[in-house]
């Protein structure tokens, strides 16, 4: 694959936020010193002028087959041409401004994932008090679940490698936002298939709240998922766990 950073943005209704956010993120990527391009996932059927928005603002632009989160994701992994792969909200709750600090990271560390995290030192978070207390509960469990040492594992401002998102795409199974730790523990099983660590960093953040629009995540439905996509999660681990003993034993 070209060097360079693929920026991928998972939109649905957000016509006034990308046409703000575009060029705040050309801007941020022109600071990498690294080709870049900007890629946005529409849903399945228009329902603004997002389209025309992107095509003026020189980002690639898709529909997403299926509906969905996840699915979104998934294109977005198979539409990326470079290297690095940069994720981020398109309604503004993540500041493009991070982003040379997170590919900084990203280069300096080696790092397999850098995660924009609200809950390390210097992050912050502007969301509910409902939502900061799920969002405790859901990556306290997450971290248990995934054996994976990171304070915020539920965000989706994350930079990752391109190639190892391609190697583990057509396994995702998740639908919803639970797809964001499945990745990881895939991702994390390949670096282990191979007997080297999987290496997340984390660069605190600022989470703040959508500039214009509506939230589309239903809270009930959010819950759901996630008690079985843990289930789903643990099963997956275990099973690779064992799977290896027997191979070394």
């Amino acid at each position: 694959m070209k060097k360079g950073i693929s920026a991928v943005l998972l939109a649905y209704k957000e016509e006034e936020n990308l046409r703000l956010l575009i060029p705040k993120i050309k801007e941020m990527l022109e600071k990498t010193g690294e080709e870049s391009e900007i890629v946005v996932i529409d849903g399945p059927t228009a329902m603004d002028n997002s389209a025309a928005v992107c095509s003026e603002l020189g980002a690639r632009y898709f529909h997403q087959e299926k509906a969905g989160f996840a699915e979104a994701f998934r294109m977005g992994i198979r539409e990326a041409k470079y290297r690095t792969f940069l994720i981020l909200d398109a309604d503004f709750s993540h500041d493009p401004a991070r982003i040379p600090a997170l590919y900084e990271r990203f280069v300096e560390k080696r790092a397999d994932v850098v995660i924009g995290s609200r809950y390390v030192k210097g992050g912050v978070t502007k969301d509910s008090l409902p939502s900061r207390m799920m969002s405790f509960v859901l990556n306290s469990v997450y971290g248990v679940t995934l054996g994976i040492k990171a304070a915020d594992l539920s965000t989706d401002y994350r930079i990752y490698r391109t190639v190892r998102l391609k190697k583990v795409e057509g396994r995702l199974k998740c639908r919803n936002y639970d797809v964001l730790q499945e990745v990881l523990l895939f991702l994390k099983q390949d670096k282990q298939r191979e007997g080297r660590r999987f290496k997340v960093e984390e660069l605190p953040i600022v989470f703040e709240k959508r500039k214009y629009g509506e939230s589309k995540r239903q809270l009930l439905k959010f819950i759901v998922s996630y008690m079985k996509s843990v289930i789903y999660l643990l099963g997956e681990r275990m099973r690779f766990d064992a799977a290896q003993s027997g191979r070394s034993a």
